[in-house]
């Protein structure tokens, strides 16, 4: 089935009120959310004094997508899980239904020590998943947690509290991943990373793909019919956002990183449509249709993350961009660079600048966005300032020539939006700045400068870019342009086109990156290498290695 035919099984009720909506209304109010009727609060009072299903007809396993925890907070957590008896069906194999679903929290992982105990209520407007904050617990420490509905219990996740936010934390490693296309190859990179010593993930987006995944899985090869044939088409739907993640989910290497580590999530393009700005739709769709996908899209994605009460959308509005800290060392201001951009220009793609690309109005995160970064950095104590976001920071040329052509979806597609930043970076007088962006498959180290014309300008920071767990299948160490983007760009001190994850620890005098790849995801079983490791210093920013 086309996307095209998809849409036309959204109510027609949304269709029809969705047609009043301009292309950018639904930044500038909450009408866009009640004409959609896609609001995502707590549901009404009716509907939470329905039935509740019986415990005893959950006969089979309801925690069949696992568990997860996310945004770890001084003396606070957050745990999620999500019941789908039968995650290849659209309702999960649950009745319209509230459950009551406990949950605990412990010390150990054996529950001898229990901390916490409670009841949520998984409710059908909310794909029967459930975001459980717990609060009132001890800073920086290491919990256990486990959910139970009906006589089934799930896995036993392990999270953490952040420490108290003047605290003088010594080190911090988080483990930064990306781009887990499920038809393109295996998730090893999880299993590694599940295994890893990280006290946190940093997921950058494209946490799923948007296209149709055939009944072999793709590169996974599994015997025909394996895969069910409703992944058989574009997912368009709130059913077939849904269907997505479960798919997503079934993988247990990746059902291991989450039960493992806490998340820190935030999206790029393909968990809506590739390369998608604001309103606009890859293929100039009618926003009123578009806006349409895109709220089904972020209240699916809010569904299946472990995330906080302030990231429930609103319609096709959702406030993803959040800061967290970690003591006094680091403050992350956790970016998306996807929602609130102007339209890609010249078409999109690799092309040359010019006065469209150029265009000091044009914006990547949107002018709120950029005022609540910059006044952020200006309030700052911390000794790291980090940029969880989603595409290639630093400029970035395709070829030695002159001009050179550059990514029109990245950040030198945008290059006044970028100058900005970097000028209010320098205002702020942030000393150790670190980015840390997905989307692209491969693994680089920039060193940012203040002006990327000049390789004897100031170094303001540096970027981590992480190569994607599996998408664009197995890559190579080093990719065909690999000679002419070193020589185009001195400020890239690292270049690798394997699949991986890449880890950063930082500490008080210095921070360390460790870039580490698989050689393979087309089938299973890969080993983990280190494939290059650099260092940045405390008031000396730039890539060494180490």
């Amino acid at each position: 089935m086309t996307p095209a035919a998809h849409q036309s099984q959204h109510a027609p009720e949304l269709r029809a009120t969705a047609r009043h909506l301009g292309r950018r209304r639904f930044l500038t109010g909450t009408a866009a959310a009640a004409a959609l009727a896609f609001t995502v609060n707590l549901p009404a009072a009716g509907t939470a004094a329905a039935a509740e299903l019986d415990p005893a007809r959950l006969t089979d396993d309801p925690f069949t997508l696992g568990v997860a925890s996310g945004d770890p907070l001084p003396g606070s957590v957050l745990l999620w899980t999500r019941l789908a008896p039968a995650p290849y069906q659209a309702d999960g194999g649950l009745p319209a239904e509230r459950i009551t679903v406990h949950w605990e929290l412990a010390r150990d992982e054996t529950f001898r020590r229990p901390v916490r105990r409670g009841t949520a209520l998984a409710h059908p407007e909310f794909g029967h998943s459930v975001h459980v904050q717990v609060d009132g617990l001890e800073n920086d420490r290491v919990y256990y947690y486990r959910f139970k509905a009906g006589t089934w219990i799930s896995r036993t996740g392990r999270t953490r509290t952040a420490p108290a936010l003047g605290a003088q934390a010594a080190a911090l490693t988080v483990g930064v991943v990306s781009c887990q296309r499920y038809d393109q190859g295996y998730f090893t990179a999880y299993k590694h990373l599940a295994e890893d010593d990280v006290d946190l993930v940093l997921h950058l987006g494209d946490y799923l793909y948007e296209y149709a995944v055939s009944g072999v899985g793709g590169a996974r090869a599994y015997p025909a019919g394996t895969v069910p044939t409703v992944y058989g088409h574009e997912m368009v739907t709130l059913d077939d956002y849904r269907l997505k993640y479960a798919l997503y989910k079934s993988d247990p290497d990746l059902l291991a990183a989450h039960a493992a580590h806490p998340f820190v999530v935030t999206w790029d393009d393909h968990e809506t449509e590739n390369n998608y700005a604001g309103a606009v739709s890859e293929n100039d769709d009618p926003a009123e249709e578009f806006l349409i996908r895109r709220a089904a899209a972020y209240r699916a994605y809010w569904e299946n993350q472990p995330l906080r009460r302030p990231q429930l959308p609103d319609g096709p509005d959702l406030r993803l961009y959040r800061r967290l800290h970690w003591g006094r060392l680091a403050q992350f201001d956790v970016l998306d660079t996807r929602q609130y951009r102007s339209d890609q220009a010249y078409g999109d793609g690799w092309r040359v600048p010019g006065p469209e690309s150029e265009d000091p109005a044009r914006t990547l995160t949107g002018g709120a966005q950029e005022r609540w970064l910059i006044d952020g950095w200006h309030r700052s104590r911390a000794l790291w300032n980090v940029v969880p976001q989603q595409v290639t920071f630093a400029q970035r040329y395709n070829s030695t020539a002159v001009p050179s052509q550059v990514s029109m979806d990245s950040w030198d597609g945008y290059p006044a939006s970028r100058e900005r930043i970097l000028a209010g970076a320098q205002a702020a007088g942030v000393e150790n700045l670190m980015v840390l962006t997905g989307d692209v498959h491969v693994h680089y180290g920039f060193d940012i400068k203040r002006d990327f014309a000049d390789p004897a300008s100031k170094t303001l920071g540096t970027e981590i870019v992480t190569s994607s767990i599996s998408s664009g299948g197995n890559g190579s160490a080093k990719p065909a342009n690999w000679a002419t983007f070193m020589a185009a760009n001195p400020h890239l001190k690292f270049y690798n086109g394997l699949r991986g994850y890449a880890t950063v620890s930082l500490g008080r005098d210095l921070a360390r990156a460790d870039f580490k790849t698989v050689p393979y995801v087309t089938t299973q079983g890969a080993p983990l290498t280190t494939a290059g490791s650099f260092v940045t210093e405390v008031g000396d920013q730039g890539l060494k290695p180490a």
